[in-house]
């Protein structure tokens, strides 16, 4: 009884998935789908050519096939800004972006802020100079999202600045520094 039921009701799956296009994934794989997909993206002025899944994120692409792991993996859901990078200049979180939605666009990751010349970038200057760190982990996000702050006017006061960074989460607590960092590097920016 038990077997027929369960013929009759893989025999209404199937003729759902015919119906609607649908495959299984044994299916998929016997008629070659890999799943993979070609890419190419642009990080910090560079060509990546890469086959990935298409559900890879921008996070995981630059992390795990490009090899650029400044933008960390925090919470995955974009709620702590430790992904954070920079497309065509805004500020995104990498976690919830797919990274063939890149593809055409310029990423500017930590690694790729500071000068040609190995010189720091005045955001990063200043999160040295105003100790705004302690572990390290949530520092690369914090700083691409400082330099969208400033770049989008969001630096001229205290309460702008902590409201423009609210996404961005210190689990040590060194929201003193990170404020007094980028008030400082907002003018050299600016300036």
């Amino acid at each position: 009884m038990i077997a027929s039921r369960r013929g009759s009701s893989d025999t209404a799956t199937r003729r759902r998935h015919e119906m609607t296009g649908m495959v299984t994934l044994s299916q998929a794989q016997s008629q070659g789908a890999t799943g993979r997909h070609s890419v190419t993206l642009t990080v910090n002025g560079a060509v990546h050519a890469l086959s990935i899944d298409a559900r890879t994120s921008l996070l995981d692409a630059l992390r795990e096939h490009i090899g650029l792991t400044g933008a960390k993996k925090g919470c995955d859901h974009g709620q702590c800004g430790a992904c954070t990078v920079h497309v065509d200049g805004r500020r995104i979180v990498s976690c919830l972006t797919l990274a063939a939605q890149a593809q055409g666009h310029e990423v500017t990751t930590i690694e790729g802020l500071g000068g040609d010349d190995g010189a720091l970038h005045p955001m990063q200057q200043a999160f040295i100079d105003h100790d705004a760190l302690q572990c390290g982990y949530c520092t690369p996000g914090q700083i691409m999202s400082a330099v969208a702050c400033v770049h989008e006017g969001h630096a001229g006061s205290l309460d702008d600045i902590r409201e423009y960074m609210s996404g961005n989460l210190c689990r040590c607590g060194a929201y003193v520094g990170i404020v007094a960092a980028i008030e400082d590097a907002a003018v050299k920016m600016q300036g």
